[in-house]
C-alpha cells in the first residue's frame, strides 16, 4: 500500500502541471546568469514579506473602478499566475486586479522550508492587509482550500469564487488527502530523499505534455508546454511540490473545517476533473450564501476553454452578492 501511494504521489506531481496560457518562452536571465521567469501577466510585479517565510510576489494592475479582485492559482509542479491569465486579461483595466503567487511557486521565493496550508493562507491575508480594503477572491483547485482558510479569519475577503476546488469530494488518484496516520510526513521524507531524481523525471517535456493533456479537451498549445517546462526548472522548484504530492498541503477535512463554515458569498465553478471530485457540492449548495454553477465540457480549467461562460457566471455572482 505504501509503495502504491508513492507511485500515485509521483504521478500526481506531474499530473498537477495544470494548463497555463499560451505564451512566449517564459524565462530571461538575471545579472548573475541564473534564470528568472518572465512576468506571468501584464502589470507591476510587487513583493511583500510573509513572516517566517520571506518574499511572496503578486502582480498589480490598479486601474479601473470597484472592489479589487485577487486571483490565486492552483498548486502543482508548474504552478504560477499564468493559470489565471485569461481572467486577468478579462478584468484588468476595468477593475483593480491582483494576482498572488503562492509561496514556493511562480516568481515568489522557493526556499527549502516547511510549506503548510497556514503559510499559504498567511500570504493571502498579507496581500489583503497591504491593499487595506475589501476584496473579491477567485481561486483555482487546491488554492480554494487556502483562500477559504484565509477568509475565515479575514473579514475584508467579501466573496470567494472557487474554480474546480479540491476538498469537496473523495480523493482521486491519490490526491486531495494526506495519509491519515501521520499527515504525509513519512511519504514526504521518502520523496524528499530522492527528490532530485523524481522531480527531474517528472519535469521532462514528454511527461509535462502527457499530463497537461489530461486538463484539456483539445490539443495542448506548445506555448503552454514551454512555460510549464520553464517554471518547473527554476531554482528551488522541487521544494513546495514535494509537500503537495505527499498530501501535506491538503486539509484532512476541507469541507467540514473550511467550506461548511464559510459565511461569505461563495461561488463554485466545476465540471469534470481528473484529480478532484465534488460529492459534497449538493450539500454545499444548500447554504444560504452558496452558489454552484456547472461549466460543461471542461476538465478543471474552464477559464481557458469556456471563458465567456466563466465570466458570465462570475459577473452574475458578484452582482447578486453586492
Amino acid at each position: 500500500m505504501r509503495t502504491n501511494r508513492l507511485v500515485l504521489a509521483t504521478a500526481v506531481l506531474a499530473a498537477a502541471a495544470l494548463a497555463l496560457s499560451a505564451c512566449a518562452p517564459a524565462q530571461t536571465a538575471r545579472a548573475d546568469g541564473s534564470a528568472t521567469l518572465r512576468p506571468a501577466v501584464s502589470g507591476e510585479r510587487r513583493s511583500l514579506t510573509v513572516p517566517g517565510f520571506g518574499r511572496v510576489n503578486s502582480y498589480a494592475d490598479p486601474r479601473g473602478t470597484g472592489r479589487p479582485l485577487i486571483l490565486t492559482h492552483s498548486v502543482n509542479a508548474a504552478a504560477s499566475a499564468y493559470e489565471m491569465r485569461p481572467l486577468w486579461e478579462t478584468y484588468a483595466g476595468t477593475r483593480p486586479v491582483y494576482a498572488l503567487e503562492w509561496p514556493g511557486f511562480g516568481s515568489s521565493e522557493r526556499p527549502d522550508v516547511t510549506y503548510t496550508p497556514e503559510l499559504m493562507a498567511a500570504a493571502l491575508r498579507a496581500l489583503v492587509a497591504e491593499l487595506g480594503t475589501d476584496v473579491d477572491v477567485v481561486s483555482l483547485s487546491l488554492g480554494g482550500e487556502f483562500v477559504a482558510r484565509a477568509a475565515l479569519g479575514e473579514p475584508r475577503i467579501r466573496t470567494l469564487a472557487l474554480i474546480s476546488p479540491s476538498g469537496f469530494g473523495q480523493p482521486r488518484n491519490g490526491t486531495q488527502r494526506a495519509p491519515a496516520d501521520d499527515g504525509g510526513v513519512r511519504l514526504y521524507n521518502r520523496l524528499n530523499s530522492v527528490g532530485d531524481l523524481v522531480y527531474g523525471t517528472l519535469r521532462t517535456r514528454p511527461s509535462i505534455q502527457y499530463f497537461l493533456s489530461r486538463s484539456f479537451r483539445g490539443p495542448v498549445p506548445k506555448g503552454v508546454i514551454d512555460y510549464a517546462y520553464d517554471t518547473s526548472h527554476q531554482p528551488g522548484a522541487k521544494y513546495a511540490p514535494l509537500y503537495f504530492v505527499s498530501g501535506r498541503l491538503f486539509n484532512p477535512d476541507a469541507y467540514g473545517t473550511l467550506y461548511s463554515r464559510l459565511n461569505v458569498p461563495t461561488l463554485v465553478l466545476y465540471d469534470q476533473d481528473g484529480f478532484v471530485s465534488f460529492d459534497r457540492l449538493p450539500l454545499f449548495a444548500q447554504k444560504a450564501n452558496a452558489r454552484v454553477v456547472r461549466i460543461p465540457d471542461t476538465d478543471g480549467l474552464p477559464q481557458f476553454e469556456k471563458l465567456p461562460e466563466v465570466r458570465a457566471a462570475l459577473d452574475a455572482f458578484w452582482a447578486e452578492a453586492r
